[in-house]
């Protein structure tokens, strides 16, 4: 079993992409009605300052580190953590072990339209894959009914809920016991990347650990969000100094 450290009151895994994607596969297998959670430095921010979201995290069953800053974290406050597992890199390996496998799969949100797009792209990309349903993020309270027994009546093995920070996490903590589903994992802007709405950073910047800085130049408005970052760094540094008294 991996270990997992302690980020400013979230418990995160230490692990590598493949013990995710096999820890994903025997959640989907052991049919445990299982939550995944893809950690950042904004998504363990936002949970220094939402206590339900911090519960919610650290009730998950597993929270890997999304993000260069999470792992940076990590190592600084003495646990070994050997890479980044991006979301968006582990829905893409799952999707594509799914056709052997034969599991269904349910994608769940982003705005009108893009999940469709996603699914014709997972369907290009992934030959044989069973996408069984697609519902976008527009709802209220009063639709999750109607949207659980949706989700439920396609039986899915995973279903993949991309309604942003912190809704997703809120919603599917709130409906697991009345999700008929092995796997749910908060994915982000995993769909509209899939959909093409949306890019990824160019893979030197991934490398580089830049990823954060590529998201501010193509979406203005997250410029505020990118201050996450510094402060961050910040809260690590006193978390530690606070922790090794």
């Amino acid at each position: 079993m991996f270990t997992t450290v302690n980020i400013l009151g979230v418990t995160v895994a230490s692990l590598t992409m493949q013990e995710a994607v096999q820890t994903a596969g025997h959640f989907i297998e052991g049919n445990s009605k299982a939550m995944i959670a893809t950690a950042n430095a904004e998504m363990i921010m936002r949970a220094a300052h939402d206590e339900k979201l911090k519960e919610i995290l650290n009730k998950a069953d597993l929270v890997v580190p999304d993000g260069a800053g999470t792992v940076w974290a990590s190592n600084y406050l003495g646990v070994s953590m050997p890479e980044r597992v991006a979301g968006f890199d582990l829905v893409q390996n799952l999707l594509k072990m799914a056709p052997e496998k034969n599991w269904r799969i349910f994608f769940f949100g982003s705005a009108p339209g893009v999940a469709e797009k996603a699914k014709a792209k997972a369907e290009q990309d992934y030959p044989g894959i069973n996408i069984v349903g697609t519902r976008n993020g527009f709802f209220t309270d009063a639709d999750t009914a109607a949207i659980i027994n949706r989700i439920n009546d396609t039986a899915p093995h995973m279903l993949l809920a991309a309604l942003g920070v912190p809704k997703q996490e809120k919603w599917l903590y709130a409906n697991l016991g009345k999700l008929n589903c092995p796997l749910s994992i908060g994915v982000g802007g995993t769909l509209d990347v899939m959909a093409g709405v949306m890019k990824r950073a160019p893979l030197w910047m991934q490398k580089a650990k830049l990823e954060w800085l590529f998201r501010g130049i193509m979406q203005p408005q997250r410029a505020g969000r990118l201050l996450a970052l510094p402060k961050f760094v910040g809260a690590v540094h006193l978390w530690k100094k606070h922790h090794n008294q």
